[in-house]
């Protein structure tokens, strides 16, 4: 009988514990990691912190068309002359290169589609599966550094912050959704700041995608299409800023893009079907980089030595001397061969390459290069309590964002962690 009764006990447990877990704030997959949903006291005398992602918004998009909201913003706040992006160029990487300090080499998200040895498995952002797992997210993102010292988080949308990293997400989180518009995102910014201090995250991120759009459909040089885009989401922008102004917290407005935006010509463009070879290596395709992957590692210097003889408007490279990267690349997933497109040109397949054609699409937008074409450069702009009026620092690299926001929350900073809060001293109040 009393087997019986401590049966029936757990199973209670187990069910009102799923119930709490399912209507509550964010779900843990991995239940032995803390999840923090209330903050501690020290953490609700910290100050409030959101990161903006805009993503594919060029550095240079805000000189040419003076966006009223963005113009005010950097004028009562701080830049630097513009954000480095890590190589490649691409999305997934260089968000989280932003959110973990680290260069993609070693928080191990190397391109928007890489293969890990380990899991033999492919990881790409058009995958839920992988993109959700949180193992394939090395680094200590802010969000799980903020929750390992009781301090609430909330996310409307950030590379990584769908995995459950080192077993936990936000404290609040939404699953990818494109349709969802800014105004929703804003207005549920607005929302988490308008908790009980209790619950209210003092880490937000926001991601909103509009430049990137524009700039791969159009081109960042058709100046119409891209005003129009920048114009309507500056006019969002202002509508957060005022709120969040209106609260009366002593929030912080961190604002980044991931990278820039060059524009492609369809007569540059390397159709990769002629270097496919399924029977002697796998290849990763991400534009501006081809990881190769022998089947066999003693056939790698002969797979090296055909490659060689096919380039044209390519160069192809063992790893190690592969150029455009901000170290020799040691991760193992990169593979041992990179395949590099000459400036201007872009790998593709036959397929794309065929639609863009029927479409009569003869240029449009593509990042990934090399970080010191300026065009792959992206932006960082501040305001707040903790933040200088009117400081303006040069060029910096994105690694180093992540030990300036850790400074305004007061949050450790990981010993592995690449970048230096020394960079963007400048940007913060004594």
């Amino acid at each position: 009988m009393m087997k019986h009764l401590n049966l029936f006990k757990l199973l209670y447990l187990f069910v009102i514990s799923f119930i709490l877990v399912s209507c509550g704030p964010a779900s843990n997959t991995n239940r032995f990691a803390p999840l923090t949903t209330v903050n501690t006291a020290e953490s609700i005398e910290k100050p409030y912190v959101i990161l903006i992602s805009l993503d594919g918004f060029r550095h240079d998009y805000v000189n040419t068309y003076n966006p009223p909201y963005l113009s005010s913003f950097i004028e009562e706040g701080s830049q630097a002359a513009s954000l480095i992006p890590s190589f490649p160029t691409k999305t997934f990487p260089n968000h989280y290169t932003i959110a973990t300090g680290m260069y993609p080499d070693n928080h191990g998200l190397l391109a928007n589609s890489y293969y890990d040895y380990d899991k033999k498995k492919t990881y790409s952002i058009g995958n839920r599966e992988t993109v959700v797992d949180g193992s394939f997210y090395k680094g200590t993102p802010l969000w799980v550094n903020a929750n390992s010292t009781g301090m609430v988080t909330a996310s409307y949308f950030f590379v990584g912050t769908e995995a459950d990293i080192q077993g936990v997400h936000p404290t609040y989180y939404y699953n990818y959704d494109g349709k969802v518009t800014n105004q929703e995102r804003v207005d549920q910014a607005i929302k988490w700041l308008e908790m009980t201090e209790e619950t209210r995250p003092h880490l937000i991120t926001l991601y909103f995608s509009d430049m990137d759009d524009t700039g791969h459909r159009y081109g960042p040089n058709n100046k119409e299409k891209i005003k129009e885009a920048l114009l309507k989401l500056d006019s969002t922008l202002g509508d957060l800023f005022d709120r969040v102004d209106s609260t009366g917290l002593p929030v912080n407005i961190v604002i980044v893009s991931d990278h820039g935006m060059a524009e492609q010509s369809i007569e540059k463009l390397i159709t990769t079907d002629t270097l496919v070879n399924d029977v002697l290596y796998n290849m990763i395709d991400n534009g501006v980089i081809l990881n190769v992957h022998p089947h066999n590692n003693e056939e790698t210097d002969n797979i090296f030595n055909q490659l060689k003889q096919l380039e044209s408007n390519f160069t192809v490279y063992k790893t190690k001397d592969t150029p455009h990267f901000e170290n020799v690349p040691k991760n193992k997933n990169w593979g041992p061969i990179q395949v590099i497109p000459d400036d201007g040109y872009y790998f593709s397949s036959n397929k794309s390459i065929e639609r863009r054609k029927a479409g009569n699409q003869e240029v449009f937008g593509v990042h990934g290069y090399t970080p010191a074409l300026k065009d792959m450069h992206g932006i960082l702009y501040a305001k707040g309590p903790a933040i200088n009026v009117g400081s303006s620092l040069p060029s910096v690299k994105n690694i180093h964002v992540y030990p300036m926001i850790c400074e305004i929350l007061g949050l450790p900073v990981p010993t592995n962690v690449d970048g230096k809060l020394s960079y963007l001293k400048g940007m913060l109040q004594e």
